[in-house]
């Protein structure tokens, strides 16, 4: 089998996701994702990967992987080559589960687990109004989680505190704000619902103390983000000054990234983002490397189909795996314009996606939709 063209779309209605489909000579169609930056994300893809990939076996995933990693790697790999790399390894493994006629889950080990519990990251589409009423109605946002099923929610109320630009000063009025939705949803639930906060990277590391001590007494299932991922020494810090469990983040790309603060224990929970850490191949490699840490693995999920359900199978078949994000908003919202089936989320869990591969496909109207920027490479590097 080999690789005979490689195609990309994105599209202005869903402007920071880009997919790739890797074309085979058996009529395999392979389909990776990733987001952020399309344009720039798609031309590395037909500029550095493409013409190297074009006449090679797509099976041979390791070898591939390798390959691009030694492109991408001298230009500090963690932006845009990596998310480009990340989408083709993806669509590569979908070939392979295709032509092996297994779901992908199978060919990292077989399941673990028969399904994985999932958390609400919340957004607007629609009807789903869940990031207003994260803020407006956070006692009926709860509810309406819990009605169907979904005992664990992700909440970004740090955001209701001024920054004054750079995050460095927290009053003690605004911190307030932050904490009286935990306030009204703790006291109207109690344990019934898990709340995971995030940050967002906007604070410094006083400040994030301050805000962390703060929500102590809500019980929080993790404290994500609350800082930038540039110093291990003050995340260990912030780690060593609060009671919540600390999960480090999408902002962290590949094992080496991650390896140091596991070494010196500065986080309780891996989170990385399968579209951007090197898609299945490396993702699986991490999820080892923290269970020799004992740690927990959660993968990041606020983009496309393709995450969410490749994110499934590693969700499935990782002995380490807590949780899997998703988000309503999303999968209820709009995944069903895009692919040909949708992930399977009911009550509060997240099923094993059906057929082989990865399950879905991309919905041939995409590429002919007025808004949809569609590149094709077709020719091996000379």
């Amino acid at each position: 089998m080999k690789i005979t063209k490689i195609d990309t779309v994105f599209t202005e209605e869903f402007g920071s996701i880009s997919w790739v489909r890797i074309h085979t000579d058996s009529g395999h169609i392979g389909l990776g994702e990733t987001s952020h930056a399309p344009r720039t994300v798609t031309t590395a893809i037909h500029e550095l990967f493409s013409p190297i990939l074009i006449g090679e076996n797509p099976i041979d995933r390791e070898r591939l992987w390798q390959r691009m990693f030694r492109i991408a790697e001298p230009f500090g790999y963690a932006g845009a080559e990596f998310r480009a790399l990340s989408a083709i390894d993806i669509a590569l493994w979908d070939i392979a589960g295709q032509a092996m006629g297994e779901p992908i889950y199978n060919l990292l080990g077989g399941m673990c687990r028969d399904k994985i519990r999932i958390y609400n990251t919340n957004s607007n589409w629609g009807d789903i109004r869940d990031k207003e009423m994260e803020w407006n109605d956070p006692v009926g946002l709860v509810q309406s989680l819990l009605d169907e099923g979904i005992t664990m929610v992700k909440v970004y109320y740090s955001q209701l505190i001024p920054d004054n630009g750079w995050g460095d000063f927290v009053a003690q009025k605004d911190l307030k704000l932050a904490l009286e939705p935990l306030e009204k949803i703790r006291n109207r639930f109690g344990d019934e619902i898990d709340i995971a906060h995030d940050g967002w990277g906007r604070w410094s590391l006083p400040a994030a103390i301050k805000i962390c001590q703060a929500m102590d007494d809500y019980d929080l299932f993790w404290q994500e983000e609350m800082m930038r991922l540039l110093n291990v020494e003050a995340h260990l810090r912030l780690k060593q000054a609060i009671r919540t469990p600390i999960a480090a983040a999408e902002r962290l790309i590949g094992k080496w990234n991650y390896r140091e603060y596991l070494e010196k224990g500065a986080l309780d929970f891996v989170m990385p983002d399968l579209n951007w850490n090197g898609g299945i191949t490396e993702t699986k490699k991490l999820a080892a490397l923290a269970e020799t840490y004992q740690t927990p693995i959660t993968l990041h999920d606020f983009n496309g189909p393709v995450q969410v359900l490749g994110s499934a199978h590693i969700s499935l078949s990782v002995p380490n795996m807590a949780v899997q994000e998703t988000s309503r908003g999303m999968y209820k919202g709009w995944y069903e314009k895009v692919v040909d089936r949708n992930v399977d989320i009911r009550d509060g869990y997240l099923y094993p996606p059906e057929g082989p591969g990865l399950g879905t496909a991309l919905k041939p109207e995409v590429l002919d939709r007025p808004d949809a920027t569609v590149m094709v490479s077709d020719e091996a590097a000379g």
